[in-house]
């Protein structure tokens, strides 16, 4: 098990914001009014089982859904008022690492952190991309794979290289969909790892989805857990977990005694 380094947080300053949020899809209630801070350098999880809202949560905060009702604040804007301008600003400040890593499979490694950079910094030199993607493929360990094509690295090396992508634009923020899906026990700890990295490094705040709770021991400052649509418990992993509540320890039985 990890030892998770302590983290420096500033709990006065909300870099996120979430009151009474609520979203249904063709009636099917997922998000029943969630309220939830994430502060300046804490890494936060969020907690549930597959199908309860949390990767909706993360695409309503990044500006992909649109929400039914409730407010999102998010580095000190009120997304209901930003517009396609200031919301494409504002996700040059967040860095987005998708379940599936979400590569180019056409492209190299080089090309695939390139990418990003060269839309949002048009007027960088050569030498200045060189640099950056140089960087960031040694903070997730992979200088080496620089040349390679996403069908030629491995699960966690594709995860390596997708959180590597979001890193290049100095995120502030980082939202992680399920970090640990589909990879063996040894690479979720080096993800887990990575994660822990990147908050110390980049002085990055984070929400974690997942509902690996190995990951969720590993990597989180906090944990809320998210039952029938809302935030029913929040804190430490002991403190979340301390309960009778039957959804809470059905939900820890099925990770640790299988």
């Amino acid at each position: 098990m990890i030892r998770k380094a302590k983290a420096n947080i500033d709990y006065n300053d909300a870099v996120i914001t979430i009151k009474g949020l609520k979203k249904s899809f063709e009636g099917n209630a997922v998000l029943k009014g969630v309220d939830l801070e994430l502060y300046k350098g804490e890494n936060l999880v969020v907690l549930g089982r597959s199908g309860t809202g949390k990767s909706v949560l993360i695409k309503v905060i990044s500006g992909l859904i649109k929400p039914d009702a409730g407010k999102v604040t998010l580095l000190g804007e009120e997304m209901n008022h930003v517009d396609e301008k200031q919301l494409q600003q504002l996700r040059t400040r967040i860095g987005f690492s998708f379940q599936n890593s979400a590569l180019y499979d056409s492209m190299t490694v080089r090309k695939n952190l390139e990418f990003p950079l060269v839309r949002n910094k048009k007027k960088l030199t050569r030498s200045e991309i060189n640099t950056a993607v140089e960087t960031v493929l040694e903070a997730v360990g992979l200088e080496q794979a620089i040349n390679q094509m996403p069908a030629e690295l491995s699960g966690g090396q594709r995860k390596r290289i997708g959180i590597a992508r979001t890193l290049i634009l100095n995120p502030e923020i980082m939202l992680y969909d399920e970090p640990t899906a589909g990879l063996d026990p040894i690479t979720c700890t080096e993800i887990n790892k990575l994660i822990n990295e990147v908050q110390q490094r980049y002085k990055t705040s984070s929400i974690i989805i997942t509902h690996d709770l190995t990951c969720a021991k590993e990597t989180g400052d906090r944990m809320a857990i998210l039952l029938d649509g809302k935030f029913e418990r929040q804190g430490s992993f002991e403190e979340v977990f301390n309960t009778d509540d039957e959804r809470v320890k059905r939900f820890f039985d099925y990770n640790f005694i299988k």
